[in-house]
């Protein structure tokens, strides 16, 4: 979009003084934004003002542009045509202080809030600018194209969140987007944050959900939506690639002193060595803190099955948070070359690469973070910092595999301190048999927790009944016959029960308890991509409000229930149940 497309001034959206929330705008205060606006928009109005009129083009909000030696740049939420409130996250709404009471009270007042049509008092909004390695490829200035951050909430506690709102229109970062969101990709989001959460996944969180009448041009015409979504930051790695890129070691300074003080103090500048006299020291583990970080979220991903799509760097957390919610799956068939993303026809983000791609991705933060250990980051790191970088980057295998240990023996009810060799003996094989089969990973899982107490039954009936319910949720093309299912019972009766006997699930009274800790453990309902397309499809049939704060319902409060409201029964039956067969594979793509 050309500058000439704009206006030239800039109208801002009025305030109102509902939802009255205590902003803490660090980001903006203390580190270097945007110079070709210098002033917030909003202290630009004259006293007394009520045209909510200033004399800047649109442009400077709007048009895309590279923007140099700053972190961010103010941004104005475009107005948007009849926004509704559909959604509202009860627990997202506690995190800065709210109650969802708050915004049903007034609906037509939180539409406009969340839709970024009216700002609420004290906000000053603006865009992150960073950098990135897209499918592996430096792709530069990036930044936030369709978020625009409201601010920073103290919540009255120790947490500060950052409000965003994703699909509120262009900013200098859009680039040749029109940064807008729309209705498929916004329920995907505003679902899945929750859920992640729920599931024990650390994750960015979801607020509301808005839906406008805004057409928006995708591969065919659609409606628009705005998400509303919770970080403490969305500071990524491509935030500090970008100015290291540009040699700006000063900025890149200045963001990671910033992210150790807000965010990593207490893990880093409290217990800091005693003989660090340099401080260089701090951005060595900062990037262990990160390493450690990085590698439990990945581990949980891999322990429920979630395949993310698009780990690029500008989506990655300096948190290890699951952020930008895109062509995301669940797994349905346990595949571990399975690709959620049509986009990626060379499986660079398959299920079994997530590990992998966070290591390298961990490594192009490294190379920025060096640059700060020495007095002259112009100056090639020493020995002795690339062998500090070097055992950060290295310690991701075993912290991932330690995590990735502790969250399986939980799924398999195995105690922790028993047998080392349990990942090997035990969780492996058992994901072999999976992938022969092609089983229903979450299932699978699920009816798992049921094997300890079939395994004391006098009469191998449940048993078998148990393996025949794993056959019918399998591809039956390569079951093999009977071989599958021999060699499942096989394992079930002399190398899974064994095990357990071993840590004293001896009867029916301990088996039962083990099974009971299991299902807290493997979730019965994900958001698979079939279910994410059906309360899609709903939506569409005019299925608004019942079916979207349903499925938020039983995504989160009831995750890992087998016994539902009476008002959610169908739908759990519905979504536990097997894969319809126009749900088998579905992908995504990155538009959205």
């Amino acid at each position: 979009m050309s500058g000439s497309s704009f206006s030239k001034t800039t109208k801002l959206p009025p305030t109102t003084t509902g939802f009255p929330l205590r902003f803490d705008n660090s980001f903006t205060n203390d580190l270097p934004g945007d110079l070709l606006v210098p002033t917030a928009p909003y202290d630009m109005l004259p006293a007394g003002d009520d045209t909510g009129e200033i004399p800047v083009p649109q442009s400077k909000f709007r048009a895309s542009r590279q923007v140099r030696g700053a972190l961010w740049s103010w941004a104005v939420p475009i107005e948007h045509e009849n926004p509704q409130l559909v959604g509202v996250s009860s627990s997202g709404a506690q995190l800065i202080g709210l109650k969802s009471e708050d915004f049903w009270r007034d609906p037509q007042l939180a539409a406009a809030v969340w839709s970024g049509n009216q700002r609420l008092l004290g906000s000053h909004p603006w865009a992150h600018c960073y950098g990135g390695h897209q499918f592996g490829v430096w792709a530069d200035q990036l930044g936030d194209g369709r978020a625009i951050s409201l601010g920073q909430v103290y919540n009255g506690t120790d947490n500060v969140w950052e409000v965003q709102l994703k699909g509120a229109g262009r900013t200098p970062y859009s680039r040749f987007a029109d940064g807008y969101a729309v209705r498929r990709s916004s329920i995907r989001e505003y679902l899945a944050a929750e859920h992640m959460n729920a599931l024990g996944v650390p994750t960015s969180r979801s607020l509301t959900l808005v839906f406008t009448d805004r057409v928006v041009e995708r591969e065919e015409p659609e409606l628009g939506a705005i998400v509303t979504r919770l970080a403490p930051s969305w500071v990524r790695f491509g935030s500090f690639e970008l100015p290291a890129s540009r040699r700006d070691f000063g900025l890149l300074r200045k963001l990671a002193d910033y992210v150790i003080h807000h965010h990593y103090y207490s893990e880093l500048i409290q217990p800091a060595a005693a003989d660090d006299k340099s401080g260089g020291g701090v951005y060595i583990r900062l990037l262990q803190a990160v390493v450690e970080r990085t590698a439990a979220m990945v581990a949980a991903w891999q322990a429920v099955g979630f395949c993310h799509g698009v780990m690029n760097t500008d989506n990655m957390s300096i948190l290890g948070l699951t952020i930008d919610y895109g062509p995301y799956a669940f797994l349905d068939a346990y595949d571990p070359d399975f690709i959620c993303n049509h986009s990626d026809p060379a499986g660079r983000y398959a299920f079994r690469e997530q590990p992998h791609v966070a290591l390298w991705n961990l490594v192009r933060l490294a190379g920025p973070l060096s640059r700060l250990v020495g007095q002259d980051p112009e100056e090639d790191a020493s020995s002795e910092t690339l062998e500090a970088v070097t055992k950060a980057l290295n310690s991701f295998g075993s912290e991932y595999s330690r995590k990735y240990a502790e969250l399986m023996r939980r799924k398999f009810g195995l105690s922790s301190d028993h047998d080392s060799a349990d990942m090997a003996t035990i969780v492996q094989p058992f994901l072999e048999l999976l992938e022969r089969g092609h089983t229903d990973y979450t299932f699978a899982m699920r009816a798992l927790c049921d094997v300890p107490l079939l395994l004391k039954s006098e009469d191998g009936a449940g048993l078998e009944q148990h393996i025949d319910a794993l056959a019918a949720r399998s591809d039956c093309s390569r079951l093999g016959g009977g071989d599958w299912q021999g060699d499942m019972r096989a394992f079930y009766e002399g190398v899974y029960g064994p095990r357990l006997a071993a840590q004293g699930v001896i009867d029916q009274d301990s088996a039962k308890a083990v099974g009971a800790g299991m299902r807290l453990a493997n979730p019965r309902h994900v958001l698979r991509n079939w279910v994410a397309q059906d309360i899609i499809d709903r939506v569409k049939d005019n299925d608004v409000l019942g079916c979207v704060d349903q499925a938020l319902e039983l995504l989160t409060t009831h995750a890992f229930d087998d016994t539902v409201p009476e008002h959610l029964k169908d739908m759990a039956e519905r979504y536990a149940g097997p894969v319809p067969q126009w749900g088998e594979g579905l992908q995504c793509s990155c538009s959205s």
